[in-house]
């Protein structure tokens, strides 16, 4: 691609001059570092359930392929297209929620997933680009098109995501879903009066949560008071950063991919920070973090209403999932099962992820500074 003449108007040259390579190259990284770890965690893991030692990372490579094709796909749409996209798959993902209630498989007291074939589709991953797309729309709306009731489209799409997921349930993606609509909120020009009142609001769901959901309440009781052997993830997950240390033990060493459950999926930071050290896990901790100021840093000059709530909303849903899944491993965390971004292993997880960074790469696609063939980029902005 870096043989582009800049006099080339095809798509695909006309692509590679106006994304943002720091950004694609920084997620690249990102998935190079998720295919070693899930090398190394996820064998113990399929031995221990019975199945072949590469199952976990044969079926990962299959979804990161389909997750490269799927982000470089949706990357080369245009704005227009990015928000017709979000739109259907919003009403999609609407049925997907719903026949998860009905015919969904039960694991753990919950329903979360839809069998098919041998693959499990978690269609509350794939909601969350989505959503975020269409509530952007319905804000810009409202700022355009005067009388648009968007802001109460929004409100009724929240309310009804929420109850979907709380009936599942999954308060972990509940949590992130509201956290990421009420930055949207605020950005699109909530006062600050309603941002307190839906923080209480977010404070007392919590609480009710606690009060009425069994698996909530002893997630949280034992963050708080936990008891010796009652949060063995956690603990193990601690014990393997103390083994760690600075440089790690070393590639293949480490020992908590043995005991540890979901060492290949919501655990596998704990693998990195045994095996390859503090030095390593700051190193993934910084790629996140470029990755989501890089972004913020393209939205400085941009004007569109639409284009600075989608990106800033997915951002902030790719930096927030991070966060939470880093914390868990650390302790600050309750337990939450989120999947850390295009490094744990998991189909559902890594195919929406790459849709929703797709939509970021087009969406912050700088056309202004494409000098060649400008006629063909009229869509560009809009």
């Amino acid at each position: 691609m870096g043989t582009f003449s800049r006099t080339d108007n095809s798509i695909i040259s006309t692509w590679w001059w106006t994304v943002d390579r720091w950004l694609l190259m920084s997620i690249a990284l990102l998935i190079t570092i998720g295919i070693v770890l899930v090398f190394g965690a996820s064998p113990a893991v399929a031995e221990r359930i019975g199945l072949p030692s590469f199952h976990f990372v044969e079926r990962q490579l299959v979804f990161l392929g389909l997750s490269i094709l799927v982000m470089f796909s949706v990357s080369l749409l245009s704005p227009v297209m990015v928000r017709r996209l979000g739109v259907v798959m919003f009403a999609g993902c609407l049925l997907l929620l719903i026949a998860t209630l009905i015919f969904g498989a039960e694991a753990k007291g919950a329903r979360r997933w839809i069998q098919i074939g041998s693959f499990t589709l978690q269609a509350s991953e794939f909601m969350k680009p989505a959503f975020i797309i269409f509530t952007a729309w319905m804000f810009s709306q409202s700022s355009k098109v005067p009388g648009f009731p968007g802001w109460q489209i929004s409100i009724a799409s929240f309310v009804v995501v929420i109850g979907l997921l709380i009936s599942q349930p999954d308060l972990g993606q509940s949590i992130l879903i509201a956290t990421v609509w009420g930055m949207q909120l605020f950005m699109a020009g909530l006062a600050w009066m309603w941002v307190g009142g839906l923080v209480v609001l977010s404070m007392v769901g919590l609480i009710i949560a606690y009060f009425t959901l069994p698996h909530v309440e002893k997630r949280i009781d034992g963050f708080f008071f936990p008891q010796p052997g009652g949060n063995y993830q956690v603990e193990q997950s601690l014990s393997a950063f103390k083994n760690g240390g600075i440089f790690g033990q070393g590639p293949g060493e480490g020992v908590v991919k043995m005991h540890l459950p979901d060492a290949h999926s919501d655990y596998i930071f704990a693998v990195a920070g045994e095996e390859f050290g503090a030095v390593v896990c700051l190193l993934i901790i910084m790629i996140f973090a470029i990755i989501v100021v890089r972004g913020f840093v393209n939205l400085l000059k941009e004007e569109d209403h639409f284009t600075v709530l989608a990106v800033a909303g997915l951002l902030i849903q790719f930096g927030t999932q991070a966060f939470i899944n880093l914390a868990v491993n650390l302790s600050i965390l309750p337990s939450k099962g989120m999947t850390l971004p295009f490094i744990s292993y998991g189909g559902s997880s890594m195919i929406a992820l790459a849709i929703g960074m797709g939509m970021i790469l087009s969406l912050t696609r700088r056309y202004s500074q494409y000098t060649p063939g400008q006629t063909n980029l009229s869509w560009g902005r809009r």
